[in-house]
């Protein structure tokens, strides 16, 4: 590939979610043969001019059950300069998972041929997004150092594919909230262990774009993180729409002594946000995150958060911004990280859909691939 413009070798990773297959614990806390679809087909717009429902193009509405769906997402990825996926993980403690047969399936077929790595989404599961905070569906547990071994024999078998993505040699291992850990420096060097025993030669274990820049990830036993910049921006915002919000619907409440508290859909401005982005000059391995459009209200409804005025010229202004912050550092790997591939119900996608077709997945090929050269 031509290196005008730094391009060369850059790895993007995209987060890959599961969860377009029902399973037993869906049917029971959503309803039988609930899945991320439930959620997106049934969205419905709520301000003026808010796009919803988004409808699947090429694709459609897939079973991840179906070993040709992931072939095509493969194609069409690999086609549009996404080196791999990072496939969603769930161990909740004791052997329990969910979602896991996209990825076992992969892993027992061998297909398709593609990269990839996963990310332990450890989180406890709640009704947060669905109007029910207090709801605890599952619970995220660390009983001790036997389910870390029971956890690595899981593992094992995944990270010791061919297809899997290594960092100077070793299996990359992202865990999402690297807060949540007891003990986590303790943690991950009985992780790296295990590696160690099983022939792997240990671990490289990054953490998500969750942790604030204040987070000593190496201190924690992290080799690297994702970076913080795109959420310290966007959850500003947030917090500043809200209190505006806020405003406005006391000055409505006092001038007509409502009792309407009902919750607003918290919207953000995409430019504004690309505009305010600052990758900080931190020591150690800091991956750039592209984030090109967001709408969880499929999930939240009005609870959601809206960022609006999302446009493929602004997803291209992110890719240049960092494929420059790659450039300027020395790291481990040269990965940018995408969220997301296909996290529809969150409006957090590059799939093709009904309204956008292609665009954003063209504007990936362009800085990617050898033919956007």
């Amino acid at each position: 590939m031509n290196n005008k413009d730094g391009r060369k070798d850059i790895k993007c990773l995209a987060f890959y979610l599961p969860q377009y297959h029902p399973i037993p614990e869906n049917d029971e806390w959503w309803g039988k043969g609930f899945t991320e679809w439930t959620n997106v087909t049934r969205a419905k717009p709520l301000f003026r001019g808010h796009q919803q429902p988004v409808f699947p193009a090429d694709l459609g509405y897939y079973d991840l059950r179906v070993p040709e769906v992931r072939e095509a997402q493969a194609k069409m990825a690999k086609a549009h300069g996404v080196h791999g996926f990072i496939y969603y993980h769930y161990w909740f403690g004791n052997g329990k998972q969910l979602l896991e047969r996209p990825l076992n399936d992969m892993v027992a077929l061998e297909k398709p041929d593609f990269p990839f790595c996963i990310c332990w989404a450890n989180e406890t599961w709640s009704g947060i997004w669905y109007g029910a905070p207090d709801q605890t569906l599952i619970r995220q547990e660390y009983p001790g150092n036997e389910d870390i071994v029971m956890h690595f024999d899981y593992l094992v078998k995944i990270f010791e594919d061919p297809r899997y993505i290594r960092v100077n040699g070793l299996p990359l291992f992202m865990i999402y909230n690297g807060l949540n850990l007891p003990d986590s420096k303790s943690y991950t060097d009985k992780l790296r262990e295990e590696a160690v025993k099983r022939g792997l030669g240990g671990l490289y274990i990054m953490g998500s774009n969750l942790h604030p820049d204040s987070w000593d990830f190496e201190a924690a036993g992290f080799d690297g993180r994702v970076s913080y910049a795109y959420n310290k921006v966007q959850y500003q915002l947030m917090w500043e729409a809200k209190r505006q919000q806020q405003k406005t619907r006391d000055r409505f409440l006092r001038k007509i002594f409502s009792k309407n508290n009902a919750p607003r859909v918290t919207r953000i401005d995409q430019r504004t946000l690309v505009e305010n982005i600052i990758f900080e000059d931190q020591p150690g391995d800091i991956y750039p995150m592209i984030l090109p459009n967001w709408d969880n209200t499929p999930r939240s409804a009005h609870n959601g958060v809206v960022i609006q005025n999302t446009s493929p010229e602004l997803f291209e202004t992110q890719i240049r911004n960092a494929i420059d912050y790659i450039n300027s550092r020395e790291m481990s790997d040269r990965f940018m990280i995408l969220k997301s591939w296909n996290e529809w119900a969150e409006g957090n996608y590059v799939e093709p859909d009904s309204r956008n077709g292609y665009v954003y997945l063209d504007v990936l090929k362009k800085y990617l691939t050898r033919a956007g050269v």
